[in-house]
């Protein structure tokens, strides 16, 4: 029989652990936490191999196509955190494969809805020069206002998103 899972973290821990985790990645690398970077060098890569001459004359893509894209500390941190992620779901006995749903949905549509959900937040990401958590934890860790008030407003409007979608789906 399956020893069934861990408990999670309390709120306070898993937070102090991720306060010390960007700290360490200041420390390492010089860099705060965030992903939506390693996206827009992966559709700059892909680009490029597609159609060279387009993506080196454009002047968005362009400036990312100097090196290898895994010369880029992002890149390595995004291995990192699908390793961690598996890491941390193995130890406490959570992987398992499926997709998580609604009983009012079904796994085809929350697919869809995840995606695009994903590709309007990556978006909204570049339009603003970063993701939430690249600009909210590294502001919040240099103390700057803008950047509690910034994750404070990212955290209520998802927490109210939620509450929406679950009494749309379940």
């Amino acid at each position: 029989m399956k020893a069934p899972p861990r408990p999670f973290w309390p709120p306070l821990a898993a937070g102090t652990a991720l306060g010390l985790v960007l700290l360490l990645t200041f420390l390492i690398s010089g860099h705060g936490l965030g992903a939506s970077g390693f996206f827009t060098r992966l559709a700059a890569w892909t680009s490029g191999l597609l159609m060279p001459d387009w993506a080196t004359a454009n002047s968005y893509f362009g400036p990312f196509l100097a090196g290898n894209p895994l010369a880029s500390w992002i890149s390595w941190e995004i291995v990192g955190v699908i390793l961690g992620g598996l890491a941390g779901a193995l130890a406490s006995g959570r992987f398992r494969a499926g997709i998580e749903h609604g009983p009012r949905i079904g796994g085809g549509a929350r697919l869809a809805w995840a995606l695009l959900g994903g590709v309007l937040v990556g978006f909204g990401a570049r339009l603003a020069q970063g993701c939430t958590s690249g600009i909210g934890l590294s502001g919040s860790a240099t103390l700057a206002v803008a950047g509690f008030v910034f994750l404070a407003g990212f955290f209520g409007a998802g927490f109210l998103g939620s509450m929406f979608a679950r009494r749309l789906w379940q």
